[in-house]
């Protein structure tokens, strides 16, 4: 079961994600978790989740923190957004094998800890 749960408020429509962004963005490191029809991205300017087709960006001033955790069973990523106003967000993304799961915490770890190193 997976997908894109938002807290106390709907988050405004973004533009999909692979579109081109706006602006620039700074070279870095990036992590991308990604299955049949959900997404996790974090790169230089922030994170990204994509769930059935709808997506939603936050820009690192906007987060408050970042957490991300196996799902019960461990078959799937899940990562979730706090907001700076409080509004939690999560995407599942399921792991396929089972093992790429194992792949993908040191990967996300490392990149969060690049953009976040105080947390």
């Amino acid at each position: 079961m997976g997908g894109v749960l938002l807290g106390q408020a709907q988050a405004p429509q973004q533009p999909p994600y692979a579109q081109a962004p706006s602006q620039p963005v700074a070279d870095g490191p990036d992590f991308l978790a990604v299955d049949k029809r959900n997404a996790v991205v974090v790169d230089a300017s922030g994170v990204a989740f994509e769930s059935s087709g709808l997506s939603i960006e936050f820009r690192w001033p906007e987060i408050r923190s970042v957490h991300y955790q196996a799902s019960p069973g461990g078959k799937a990523l899940m990562v979730a957004v706090i907001h700076m106003d409080g509004r939690f967000f999560e995407c599942v993304v399921e792991a396929k094998p089972r093992s790429r799961l194992q792949e993908w915490f040191p990967q996300l770890a490392w990149v969060l800890g690049h953009y976040r190193p105080t947390g």
